[in-house]
Order: structure tokens, then sequence, then C-alpha cells
């Protein structure tokens, strides 16, 4: 493991998750004043902060603990927001089938949209050889742990001046540019790009459903497409003109 820290890829991993650090940090502030604005105590909040390490759960989750809702419904809605890591932890599953149950634990807890989607970014296939497994390692423990930096130590910082923000301030619009931003370098083919858009539509149309379901909505909505797309068969190619039969 120590070696990982000192690998070429970590220092990459850090370095490329930094670029949009501002962005989680901006979002994680915004969640730590929110905490503490919903009545919660501080030893309440200091856990939900370090164990969730979710934040759309977090937030999904303050009004119902504010509203007194049962617990059953606060797990659900928990559980419901947080259905796309089940994609991306499938998706994730041959890069880290080498490792022992603890890693693949800590990977899955470590795991956020960002570092996702620059991981899988930089490395499309898992590695087959030793030295390609030990780069995709150490990026990934890189990554994760410059998310997990930027996101609870900004949600502390947003709870120790939690009198001092106000939430008008809208600072976690940040984030989501900076995942906007991801999303837009990502969508580099016309699948990806219509993937992409079938995802916004279908969670736009179904923003309405309760437990915010209409995330897991998009995601299969552009799996789906995608998978038809894929499997359609190709056009055939126009002859040239000219390479008709002779009349």
């Amino acid at each position: 493991m120590k070696a990982l820290f000192k690998h070429p890829d970590f220092r990459v991993g850090v370095s490329e998750l930094a670029a949009v650090a501002p962005g989680i940090a901006a979002w994680g502030l915004m969640t730590g004043v929110a905490m503490v604005k919903s009545g919660m105590s501080l030893t309440e909040v200091l856990l939900m902060a370090i164990l969730v390490f979710a934040g759309s759960s977090q937030l999904a989750a303050l009004p119902l603990i504010v509203a007194g809702a049962p617990m059953w419904v606060i797990l659900a809605t928990s559980f419901c927001v947080n259905l796309r890591f089940m994609v991306f932890s499938a998706h994730l599953r041959p890069y880290v089938m080498h490792q022992s149950l603890w890693r693949r634990m800590a990977s899955g807890y470590g795991m956020a949209d960002l570092n996702y989607v620059l991981f899988t970014k930089r490395y499309p296939h898992p590695a087959t050889d030793a030295a390609g497994i030990e780069a995709q390692d150490a990026y990934w423990v890189g990554s994760c742990g410059m998310s997990w930096v930027s996101w609870v130590g900004a949600t502390l910082v947003g709870i120790a001046l939690a009198n001092s923000i106000p939430l008008s301030w809208g600072l976690g619009f940040a984030g989501i540019l900076a995942l906007l931003g991801i999303m837009c370098s990502l969508a580099t083919t016309r699948l990806r790009a219509v993937s992409a858009g079938i995802a916004g539509a279908a969670a736009v149309a179904t923003f309405a459903l309760p437990l915010k379901l209409n995330i897991l909505v998009a995601i299969a909505a552009a799996v789906a497409v995608c998978l038809l797309l894929e499997k359609a068969p190709a056009k055939p190619a126009a002859p040239a003109p000219g390479t008709g039969d002779a009349a």
C-alpha cells in the first residue's frame, strides 16, 4: 500500500481531482452549514459528515430529519439517491477484483461522482499487467484521497462557520458546475452525447417522482437507449458513383 503513495499516478490522481476540488469544497461547505442549521447536534453533524460521505443523500435526508420523518423513509430516500453508485461499482468491479475485501470496501467508501468519472476517463479498460494494475490503484487512491479531503474538510469548515454563512449564498451550485464541466469533456462521441441528453431529459421528465427516483430512471433510460443503439445493425455503405454493373 505504501508503494502506491510513491507511484507517479498517485500524484496524477491528486492533481486531476484538485482541478475540480473547489467545486466539491463549495458543495461541502454549504452541506456543513445546512446540517447545523437543520438543528442536528454537533455529534450527529460530525458523524454524518465523516461516515456518510455522500452529499446528495445528506442533502436529501436533511429536510426529512427536520420534519421528523420515520427512519425507514430517511433510509429509503438515501438508498434511492445513491443507487447510481451500484452502477458505478458494477462498472469498476473488474478493476478491483485483485484487491482484498477491506481494500474493495475502502474503494467503495471513497467513490464519488467526480473521481469515478475522472478514473474511467483515464482508464477506459482494466489493466491486464502488473504495472498497469498498480498505476490504476495508485491513481484511484490519490483521486479518492483528494476528493475526501476536499469534501470532509470543507464540510467541517461549514460546520464551524455555520452561523456566519447564509444558505442564500448557494455555493453548492459550484459543485454541480464542476460535474457538468467534466461531463461535457467526456461527450467525445455521438453515442456519449446521446446518452447524456437522454439521461438529462429523463431526469427532468420524472423529477416529480418520490425518493429522488428520477436519478435511477435517468440512468436506466440512458443505458437502455445506448445498448439498443450499439446493437443496431450498421447501415450499409452507399456504392461509389460509377461502380455499379455495366448495362
